[in-house]
């Protein structure tokens, strides 16, 4: 179903990636896509794929400058509607990942998890989910790995479908992404026990 879905997905919205593609050409200088190691299922990990949002200016010394100073006009309107997301339906033609579990973290997490937070890894993640469409980025860690597991847990068609529903939602009426010089949400730096 994830696959049909996403497929079907992918033709209707090719003319949004074709637009984007040539935004993305310009803003970033040829570079349209941000591809980017992430554990899955079991927490092997794969290439999850975004549309670019930053260009990669570097200070003096090689450094890449903070997320603030790189993002471009055209990726912050993409993050705020997470149109920058888009490219992951070929994560799911992949089978890399599904529509609907927990959103795929940063590897070096992996050894941060408690035995429960690990639960996440027990199911494919997906472009959304529970935790997105509660908070999403305006969430503790604690409370998006709350939902997280709950799904695991309680996966079910009902509660996917709810899932889909809401995230539509927040699609039409964006809220819970940070903007400004916080684009990202703070490091996950473990659970104190």
């Amino acid at each position: 179903m994830d696959f049909t879905i996403a497929l079907i997905f992918v033709i209707i919205l090719l003319p949004i990636f074709i637009l984007l593609i040539v935004l993305l050409l310009f803003a970033n200088k040829g570079k349209v896509f941000f591809i980017q190691k992430r554990p899955g299922f079991n927490g092997k990990l794969f290439g999850i794929i975004k549309f670019k949002t930053m260009t990669d200016k570097r200070d003096e010394k090689g450094e890449l400058l903070p997320n603030h100073l790189r993002i471009t006009g055209v990726g912050n309107f993409m993050r705020k509607t997470s149109l920058d997301e888009l490219p992951q339906l070929f994560n799911v033609l992949k089978r890399d990942i599904s529509l609907i579990g927990p959103r795929p973290l940063l590897p070096e997490y992996l050894p941060l998890y408690n035995k429960e937070q690990a639960k996440r890894h027990d199911i494919k993640p997906g472009i959304t989910g529970l935790a997105q469409v509660n908070g999403r980025n305006a969430i503790s860690w604690e409370e998006k790995f709350k939902h997280d597991i709950y799904y695991v847990e309680n996966c079910s068609f009902l509660l996917d479908i709810k899932i889909i529903f809401l995230t539509f939602l927040k699609l039409i009426r964006p809220v819970d992404i940070n903007s400004g010089e916080k684009q990202t949400m703070s490091k996950f730096t473990g659970t104190k026990e």
